[in-house]
């Protein structure tokens, strides 16, 4: 019975499955192909928010995102750290497919489609705004963790090359606070050749051989929103329908916060006032955000989508990683759910009903997909394997239930998930554990010698889904 109740994993069922969940989102397609926005935290843990519960953390405008949406109960990123979970988000495909394996490893290569181009194909302008991190931004100027160096010049992959028309963006990861200056040690992860106070060493690019200069200081969130803000201005009043992708920098080391957001926390420690006023500060921008789109007349033609690029920094709660994950084992690195599951949220005004609550596990490779079928897009056409699927009639009630397991894999661990269950191997797939992550999302009870047929099952399923990794991964997609 149990092999039975597992045997939606047989791969001609999903495929079957996922054809009819295609069709169900074109059913719901908007022919007057709204404006999308795809917005990301940087390391916030899934228990980093004020709708979820949070004792001390006030996050109001993710609030009423979360009210007026639909909110995630088990959303995760594709992967356990930033680079290969954005690169998942902007191909629809487990990163591993293309030879993003850990921040700083690969870069999207020249074959893949990326949301960018996949929209501006059918009439839409494009902005990336914030951190990059899917390859460097130069070959001249020597910066960051890769861009300048000789050695990485094949890594060179800057968002104007891959579809987006407008570019504020930088390799990876800066202060929270003053982002282009060296902030205190005590902020966290601060390079010990850098001085306090002098340059960090990381620019934020416009285009090629194009650094900003100005509107550099203060909170980096706000930096950041400066930027999307004229580019949403700038297509509406064109009537040009937009992709705005907004990935934050908050609240990955260095973090330091301002005054006023700090002020927030006062009667709190001094890293809970940085951790706590940084995130603030960001949603801040994200309800800025909202309000600029309902003043444009655009707030119901806009889907948002709102999530973090993995769980929280650091070992433990402790300076200036305050990040929790409400009880789930692991962190950011871990494939186990404190490390992949957390805050999802997608807004629809009109075609989502307010105070939704999505049971069903979705994760960061849905994206791509999600916003091909609202725009009618045949991913078939592109003739490569695709690993997330259309979130929109889950959120919508007409599906109950995935059909496509999650598929994992990072560093020397491996996971895969369906509705229920979950399997783990912190050696490369040799030997897996078993969860009922239903009803067990703290991964206390072990079940492989309790239920050895859904174990059989499931590892069948993630070692096929490996076959056709590593046939992705030798160029044979293109």
């Amino acid at each position: 019975m149990k092999l039975i109740v597992s045997v939606f994993f047989a791969l001609s069922t999903l495929l079957n499955c996922a054809e009819k969940e295609r069709r169900a989102g074109l059913e719901t397609a908007n022919p007057e192909r709204p404006n999308i926005i795809l917005l990301m935290a940087d390391d916030q843990g899934w228990g980093d928010t004020g709708y979820n519960g949070h004792s001390h953390l006030n996050t109001p405008n993710l609030d009423k995102m979360a009210s007026n949406g639909a909110v995630f109960e088990r959303f995760y990123a594709a992967s356990a750290v930033c680079s290969p979970t954005r690169g998942s988000v902007m191909t629809g495909r487990h990163p591993l497919r293309y030879g993003i394996c850990h921040a700083n490893c690969g870069h999207i290569k020249p074959q893949e489609i990326t949301l960018g181009e996949m929209v501006k194909d059918v009439g839409y302008t494009t902005g990336h705004f914030g951190k990059w991190h899917l390859g460097t931004l130069t070959r001249d100027t020597v910066e960051a963790n890769r861009g300048g160096r000789p050695k990485f010049d094949g890594e060179y992959a800057p968002p104007w090359d891959h579809g987006f028309d407008v570019n504020f963006v930088t390799e990876s990861k800066v202060p929270t606070w003053n982002p282009m200056i060296t902030p205190p040690q005590s902020s966290g992860d601060v390079n010990g050749d850098l001085v306090e106070g002098m340059p960090f060493n990381t620019s934020y690019w416009t285009g090629p051989d194009e650094i900003a200069t100005d509107n550099l200081e203060g909170d980096d969130s706000r930096i950041i929103m400066d930027r999307a803000i004229p580019f949403i201005e700038n297509a509406v009043k064109s009537k040009n329908p937009f992709l705005s992708i907004i990935w934050f920098h908050t609240p990955h080391l260095p973090v330091i916060a301002g005054d006023e957001d700090r002020n927030l926390y006062k009667d709190l420690s001094e890293d809970q006032q940085h951790y706590y006023g940084v995130i603030s500060a960001m949603d801040k921008q994200v309800g800025r955000l909202r309000a600029k789109l309902k003043e444009l007349g655009v707030a119901e033609n806009t889907v948002l989508f709102y999530t973090s690029d993995n769980g929280p920094e650091g070992e433990s709660v402790s300076g200036r990683t305050q990040g929790i994950t409400k009880q789930l084992k692991g962190r950011k690195r871990s494939l186990y759910e404190g490390g992949i599951r957390v805050p999802g949220i997608m807004e629809w005004q009109g075609k989502i009903a307010p105070g939704t609550k999505v049971e069903v596990p979705c994760f960061t490779s849905d994206y791509f997909p999600t916003i091909a079928n609202i725009l009618n897009v045949d991913l078939k056409k592109n003739e490569r394997p695709y690993d997330g699927i259309d979130l929109l009639p889950i959120v919508q009630g007409k599906v109950k239930q995935r059909t496509a397991p999650l598929a994992f894999e990072f560093k020397d661990q491996a996971a895969l998930m369906d509705n229920e269950y979950k399997i783990y191997s912190n050696d490369a797939g040799k030997h897996f554990e078993l969860y009922n992550i239903k009803h067990d999302s703290g991964e206390k009870i072990e079940l492989s010698k309790d239920e050895p047929e859904i174990l059989e099952a499931m590892t069948f399923v993630w070692r096929e889904w490996k076959i056709s990794q590593e046939n992705s991964a030798q160029e044979n997609d293109y």
